[in-house]
């Protein structure tokens, strides 16, 4: 017993499995229902209703906002674990590899141009936070010939912290906990801006290393023909 379906294996009852393109796509279609990626789908489907639950009775309601920090919670959670499991059970797909990380994108964009529309964040924390997470995607795109930037311990940091930041402000706080939160917000937004410029400096010693290695590919090859021509004279 290999716990794989028959069909996947070759068939039901002795009868070969489909052949060609169309069984190809059959396979392909259902590796993308695993749990990985269902974790993914939830997080999407919670983003309008995140924003539903977030702006009831004109988004100043603590009932309402507790039930929408819930929501928050949850696509939060389910960032930590989808990643997760994708790795280590060998789930990555090309529709994950897409969706998750515009998952992640959305939930904290959504909690945070809300919160800035209510009056609760000024708009210039969202605008900072946003603009790095909107830069560092376009840089990692502008140097992926070159190699990938590594996630790392900070932007991890960063990231706990946004979430916590954004979820306290979503709960109506009041006293000290009113003035954590903007603590902790404070903290999220110096770990945005300080590793994204960290960011920034992987981007630009990648590249130029990417640059050199193919400059002295390229002198290396007209050496070698250069070489070749002189020892057939």
């Amino acid at each position: 017993m290999t716990g794989v379906p028959a069909s996947a294996t070759g068939g039901t009852g002795g009868r070969p499995a489909p052949r060609g393109k169309l069984g190809a796509a059959a396979v392909n279609q259902a590796s993308l229902w695993n749990i990985a990626n269902i974790l993914t789908m939830v997080r999407l489907v919670l983003v309008p209703g995140f924003v539903v639950l977030l702006f009831q009775d004109g988004g100043h309601d603590p009932a309402w906002r507790a039930w929408a920090w819930a929501a928050f919670a949850v696509a939060m959670i389910t960032d930590v674990f989808d990643g997760h499991l994708a790795r280590t059970y060998n789930l990555v797909t090309d529709f994950g590899k897409i969706a998750d990380p515009i998952a992640d994108k959305a939930i904290m964009a959504a909690g945070l141009i809300s919160l800035s529309y209510l009056g609760d964040l000024p708009w210039w924390v969202t605008a900072v936070i946003l603009a790095r997470e909107l830069g560092i995607t376009l840089m990692r795109f502008w140097v992926i010939r070159h190699g990938v930037i590594p996630a790392s311990r900070g932007g991890k940091m960063k990231t706990l912290a946004q979430g916590t930041a954004v979820g306290m402000y979503v709960l109506a706080l009041v006293g000290p906990l009113a003035t954590l939160r903007w603590w902790v917000m404070a903290v999220a937004v110096v770990l945005t801006v300080v590793t994204g410029l960290d960011y920034v400096r992987q981007a630009v010693v990648l590249r130029r290393r990417g640059l050199a290695e193919e400059r002295a590919a390229k002198a290396a090859e007209a050496a070698a023909t250069t070489g070749a021509g002189t020892e057939s004279r």
